[in-house]
């Protein structure tokens, strides 16, 4: 009869070795390759002290991909935003924390509206559906839009929005189009309550982690030699579409937080205000037209 294994040397064996690989969160990544390979949540490895030896290779064998810096939600095939996972993989953009702010600061922005309608929000670039998917499901009275330009990124949302109808969401409405068009959504001119976006907003010379450059869809990450081109262009079509006191929150590189408030400024919103991510850099602006 084979022997088990203990499981927890073998987290903290595969942590060094992410560490040494140059992860930057070796040991939460190592025990959520566990918690996806045993098929439970990372909160519960506790309770799984031994595992087989077959377990234990198939592990090993994941967390060597990992170490090639392929990015975990790759490997395990979701990534979270709110209380949602969504499907992720290659050809659409990973959903980051720090996007989860944005999302935060939106649900709590929805929360202030009047009840005399049902509040209508924008996603622009949603790749993944993420936004779009994670506000439909915390407030299914919203009517949702999400627009999306790339052929591959918009598989995934469908995809995603598929699973979120199966699981009773309301269903939101996809668009395969591009936001830096200026008549996109001419029905929804003057109608929306909220606009959100995660734009490609990355200057085009910064130096990124290989998870980033080498899997990350580039369409999704660059804006241009400042990251401000896509949300120059929004910019215009954001004002439009919103209604009278509605509000944006647009997500941006850590470098370009007064480039955004600028813009907004001369744009004509209002109730400008810069918010910091996690790690207290500049991340995303809100406005009110």
């Amino acid at each position: 009869m084979t022997e088990r294994l203990r499981l927890r040397p073998l987290i903290i064996e595969a942590a060094a070795r992410l560490a040494e690989a140059g992860v930057g969160s070796p040991l939460p990544d190592a025990e959520n390759l566990a918690a996806h390979v045993l098929g439970t949540e990372r909160m519960r490895l506790a309770l799984i002290p031994m595992v087989e030896p077959e377990i234990a290779d198939r592990y090993r064998a994941l967390v060597e991909q990992r170490a090639a810096r392929i990015p975990l939600q790759h490997l395990i095939g979701t990534a979270a935003m709110g209380d949602i996972d969504l499907a992720v993989g290659p050809g659409v953009f990973v959903p980051r924390p720090e996007t989860e702010l944005l999302f935060a600061w939106a649900l709590a922005y929805l929360g202030t509206l009047p009840h005399d309608h049902a509040p209508v929000v924008v996603d622009l670039c949603t790749g993944s559906g993420a936004l779009a998917l994670a506000i439909g499901h915390a407030r299914p009275d919203a009517e949702v839009h999400a627009v999306e330009l790339d052929a591959d990124a918009l598989i995934w949302a469908r995809r995603n929005a598929d699973t979120r109808i199966a699981e009773g969401d309301t269903p939101i409405t996809l668009h395969a189009d591009d936001v830096t068009d200026p008549a996109l959504l001419t029905g929804l001119t003057g109608r929306v309550d909220l606009v959100v976006t995660n734009p490609p907003y990355i200057p085009e010379d910064a130096i990124l982690d290989p998870e980033v450059a080498d899997h990350d869809p580039h369409r999704a990450l660059f804006g241009g030699p400042d990251g401000l081109d896509i949300i120059r262009a929004m910019t215009p079509t954001i004002a439009r579409l919103l209604r009278p006191g509605g509000a944006t929150g647009i997500e941006h590189d850590d470098t370009n937080g007064g480039g955004v408030a600028a813009l907004l400024a001369d744009a004509d919103f209002t109730d400008i205000v810069e918010h910091t991510d996690l790690a207290d850099k500049p991340r995303f602006v809100v406005a009110r037209r």
